[in-house]
């Protein structure tokens, strides 16, 4: 699975976020899930929560959405500084390392926020990057969440949309094996982002990143537009 990908990268990690909010430098992550994958076979994880700070409680929708509890978090969690460790070490090792995600520059965000302050948002100029969004929305209408491309891919039951860092990152991983099926080229999307036809870009721009406005009609694909 994934051929085209795999004969550019050597190590694939597909991650996910649950976070308090959606802004991604006030609003912090609280989970943070990674699949690592070696020649299309998992080879590492990662599953951890993420405490806040002292004083902070979780938005009670969030933990509606989530089932995370702050009690949860209090009994469970790490420091933030140790889970940016533990995530640093899943690219640890690689030299052609590719980070996916589904709705991956809102992740990245995040992810880059999280790192900087622990003097680890290095880890991030290595690799490539692949959002599995971008590549679903040229492959089918609206809706595009994660659960609405489990179901077009026939993955129910296989894949869990559970909105929990390391379920929503392994039913990510077998979205992409999903596509790849269809038609092998997700290694055009390398580094390649769709933006709002309307709104354009969310969050701050990734320097190695190439935005296009991703149109609502599909007629070709997004890496043969210019």
């Amino acid at each position: 699975m994934m051929e085209a990908i795999w004969r550019q990268f050597d190590r694939v990690v597909i991650f996910d976020t649950e976070t308090t909010g959606i802004e991604f430098s006030r609003d912090r992550i609280i989970e943070l899930g990674a699949v690592a994958l070696e020649n299309g076979r998992e080879t590492n994880s990662l599953d951890v929560l993420v405490r806040l700070p002292e004083g902070k409680v979780l938005p009670p929708f969030i933990t509606e959405l989530t089932g995370i509890t702050d009690a949860q978090l209090l009994a469970e969690g790490v420091p933030e500084a140790e889970a940016a460790e533990d995530f640093c070490r899943l690219l640890n090792g690689s030299e052609r390392p590719l980070l996916a995600a589904y709705n991956a520059q809102f992740d990245l965000n995040f992810l880059y926020w999280f790192l900087r302050p622990h003097g680890r948002a290095g880890a991030l100029q290595k690799p490539h990057f692949l959002d599995a969004l971008t590549v679903y929305r040229d492959r089918r209408d609206y809706p595009h969440k994660l659960c609405n491309a489990i179901d077009a891919y026939g993955l129910t039951g296989a894949a869990v949309n559970s909105h929990r860092a390391v379920d929503d990152a392994r039913a990510t991983v077998l979205l992409l094996e999903a596509m790849a099926a269809e038609r092998d080229d997700l290694d055009r999307y390398i580094d390649l982002f769709g933006t709002h036809p309307k709104y354009g870009l969310s969050g701050r721009r990734i320097a190695s990143v190439t935005y296009r406005p991703q149109p609502y009609q599909r007629t070709v694909p997004l890496y043969e537009l210019t």
